[in-house]
């Protein structure tokens, strides 16, 4: 048997942040960028607030900031609240191949550390953080995304939580047998259930949280001596056996430092599952250069990926009449509508009063879904989308998207996404802290951030 554990724990133990090239490097600052907007405004989310008042009664005392909100607490519980927080308005990077959400884990682990651990500096805070999204992205992968989602499980709380041990163990300073115990140690904590989709429950939201915080935990164990079995991978009964009907071990460590996962990583423009993000992409684009209104629709098919079927397209009935803010951010019916209608699709489109519009509804009622396998000739390479629209007066228009916005081969620019930080992070803090965040995350100290998306910084 290949030891597929030990030799991922090897090469990623031994990452030398100064032999990372410079683009990787850069690209640990951008989603870094991207996750502090996503973790302040998400403090906002009604789903953040019953974590906050948990892990205030609960007491536990630390230096780690719980970003948007001022409270300080252990590094543990800060990693919990700030993944379950900046998780919540989804609008998290996602990996392609691998379709789980690495960011919101491993920034959530890294920072709540950082401010806990001394001398913690930018290039061995970002090369940690890299280090657990190439684990979580390997791991993702070799499940297969398809597979994995069939069984009822969700990557970024399954895979995630590897990550988080590996971030964790790099700041820490651990051997590599003693990351490899805590790799081990964090395969008894992978867990993350879809059933949230049957009623929309929050519990998604928390994956990440937990993921993060039982990752910090497991370093903690291995550090301490508490042994984890070395095959937790490939091993009979380990993991990539109990989670995936098709795994792909050879995904593990194919191609190791031939180039990273975190540049195969994704921005979201759209406040939805990712599985609606190039659709709506393509109905923006029609919408848009044709001047479509609504009350012209007839009809608008709308293909979606298969490995996104079970998320955002069926049952049916839930998916066409969404009951919650978590049942619209899952519902392909739901994010054409209201792309359509309002010519974009962010935070501010999925709310109760659009869930309950009329004119959404009336709309929703239009939108034809589909399978259409030659979008998924590429898949998860490429998430290619397609969108028709059929007017009343007979014309129809079609748009083909390749690589959704915000995809590696057609990114935000650092503008776009800086824009996209300050529109959500502003709602929290004021607009010329926002402008210091942005410059400190480019050369700054990353252990003063979560502070400074604090309401009351220190």
């Amino acid at each position: 048997m290949r030891a597929y554990t030990k030799e991922l724990v090897d090469f990623l133990a031994a990452l030398d942040p100064t032999k990372l090239p410079p683009q990787v490097f850069d690209r640990g600052r951008y989603f870094l960028l991207d996750y502090l907007g996503v973790a302040t405004r998400g403090s906002l989310a009604e789903s953040s607030a019953p974590v906050y008042k948990t892990i205030q009664r609960i007491g536990a005392s630390g230096s780690a900031t719980i970003i948007g909100t001022g409270i300080c607490t252990s590094a543990g519980y800060a990693a919990l609240a700030n993944g379950t927080a900046a998780h919540a308005i989804e609008l998290d990077d996602t990996h392609n191949a691998g379709s789980i959400h690495l960011g919101v884990v491993m920034f959530s682990t890294a920072l709540a550390l950082a401010e806990t651990l001394p001398e913690i500096d930018a290039d061995h805070f970002l090369a940690a953080v890299i280090a657990g999204y190439e684990a979580a992205a390997r791991i993702a992968m070799a499940v297969q995304p398809k597979e994995h989602y069939l069984l009822g499980f969700h990557p970024t709380a399954t895979c995630g939580v590897f990550g988080a041990a590996v971030t964790a163990s790099r700041l820490f300073g651990l051997s590599v047998e003693q990351m490899l115990s805590a790799v081990g140690i964090a395969g008894s904590m992978a867990a993350g259930s879809l059933e949230f989709l049957k009623d929309g429950a929050w519990t998604k939201r928390l994956h990440p949280g937990l993921a993060a915080q039982n990752g910090i935990q497991a370093a903690m164990l291995a550090a301490d001596g508490f042994r984890g079995p070395g095959t937790i991978l490939e091993g009979r009964d380990g993991f990539l056996a109990g989670y995936s009907k098709r795994p792909i071990p050879e995904q593990v460590t194919d191609g190791l430092g031939e180039s990273y996962e975190i540049m195969h990583t994704s921005v979201k423009p759209h406040a939805c599952c990712r599985y609606m993000q190039g659709p709506i992409d393509a109905i923006l684009d029609l919408a848009k250069k044709h001047d479509i209104k609504p009350e012209q629709v007839v009809n608008m098919e709308v293909p979606v990926l298969e490995a996104g079927w079970g998320l955002v397209v069926e049952p049916r009935g839930q998916k066409y009449k969404p009951q919650s803010v978590v049942d619209a951010q899952f519902s392909m019916p739901f994010g054409a509508a209201v792309a359509l209608i309002r010519r974009r699709a962010g935070i501010e489109e999925f709310t109760m009063e659009n869930i309950e519009s009329k004119r959404v509804r009336d709309l929703m009622g239009k939108v034809t879904l589909m399978k259409d396998m030659r979008l998924d000739k590429n898949f998860p390479k490429e998430w290619n989308a397609r969108a028709t629209i059929f007017l009343d007066d007979g014309r129809q228009y079609e748009k083909f998207i390749r690589h959704p916005k915000g995809d590696p081969e057609n990114p935000l620019s650092w503008a776009e996404l800086t824009a996209k930080f300050t529109s959500l992070a502003s709602a929290v803090i004021p607009l010329d802290r926002c402008d210091r965040i942005v410059d400190h995350v480019s050369r700054g100290n990353p252990t003063l951030l979560p502070a400074m998306c604090s309401r009351n910084p220190a």
